[in-house]
C-alpha cells in the first residue's frame, strides 16, 4: 500500500517528457527543478560536514558550481532542520534548550525483544521528486521489521508523523503499558499533539538522537 502511494506520487509530480513541452512550461518548470536540486546538495552537505555552518556550506556550494548567497543557504538549511547538526551529532533543530517540551531518555537502547508490539521505531525520511520533494512519515515494529504506519506528504508539519502513527495503533492496537516508542527529537515526535497520543494510549516514549 505504501508503495502504491509512492508510485502514484511519483506519476503525478513527474512532468511529463516530450516533444510538445512548449516554452512556457519551461520556464514554469526550471525554477521548481532548480531549487529542487540546490535542496538535494543542501540536505547532502551538512550531514557530511557536521561542523559547518551556512556560510561554509555556501562556500562548498560554490566549489561544486552552485551560484546562490549565503541568506538563501540559510533560508533552506533552516527550513530542513539543518542548522544544528554541528554542535550534536543526529540531534535536529528542536532539541535545543529554546524549545518548551520535554526530552524523554533513550529507553530502547539494550532492550531484548521477544515479540512484536514491544518496541515501535518512527522515522521521518524525505524522497526527492522531479520538481519538489516529498515526505514519508514511518512507524516500524522492531521486533518483526514491519511497517504498520506510514504517511505521505509535502510537508514536515507534526500531522505527518500524527497520521503515520494513528495507522499504527489503529493497526494493531497495542495493550496500554506494554510497548516503548523510540524516536529522535525532532519537533514532530516532541510535540504536544503527538505526546498525547501516546500517553492516551499508555505508550512510553523513548526518545534518542536518531532512530534506532
Amino acid at each position: 500500500m505504501c508503495r502504491k502511494a509512492l508510485q502514484e506520487l511519483n506519476r503525478c509530480a513527474v512532468s511529463p517528457a516530450s516533444a510538445g513541452l512548449d516554452y512556457r512550461h519551461w520556464r514554469q518548470s526550471a525554477p521548481r527543478q532548480e531549487e529542487t536540486g540546490l535542496r538535494d546538495v543542501i540536505q547532502r552537505l551538512p550531514l557530511a560536514n557536521r561542523h559547518y555552518g551556512y556560510r561554509r556550506i555556501g562556500a562548498l556550494l560554490g566549489r561544486e558550481g552552485w551560484q546562490v548567497n549565503h541568506k538563501r543557504v540559510l533560508r533552506v538549511m533552516g527550513e530542513d532542520n539543518l542548522l544544528c547538526l554541528r554542535t550534536r551529532p543526529f540531534v535536529p533543530r528542536t532539541t535545543d534548550s529554546r524549545h518548551s517540551w520535554r526530552v524523554v531518555p533513550n529507553l530502547a537502547r539494550g532492550m531484548e525483544l521477544t515479540g512484536v508490539n514491544q518496541l515501535w521505531v518512527a522515522d521521518i525520511t524525505y524522497l526527492h521528486l522531479a520538481e519538489q520533494f516529498a515526505y514519508l512519515a514511518v512507524v516500524l515494529d522492531a521486533f518483526s521489521r514491519e511497517v504498520i504506519g506510514w504517511a505521505l506528504e509535502l510537508h514536515l508539519r507534526a500531522s505527518l508523523a500524527v497520521d503515520a502513527l494513528k495507522m499504527a495503533i489503529s493497526a494493531r492496537v497495542p495493550v496500554p503499558g506494554s510497548l516503548i516508542h523510540h524516536s529522535d527529537r525532532g519537533v514532530q515526535y516532541a510535540c504536544t499533539s503527538y505526546s498525547d497520543i501516546l500517553h492516551g494510549h499508555g505508550i512510553q516514549p523513548s526518545k534518542g538522537g536518531e532512530p534506532l
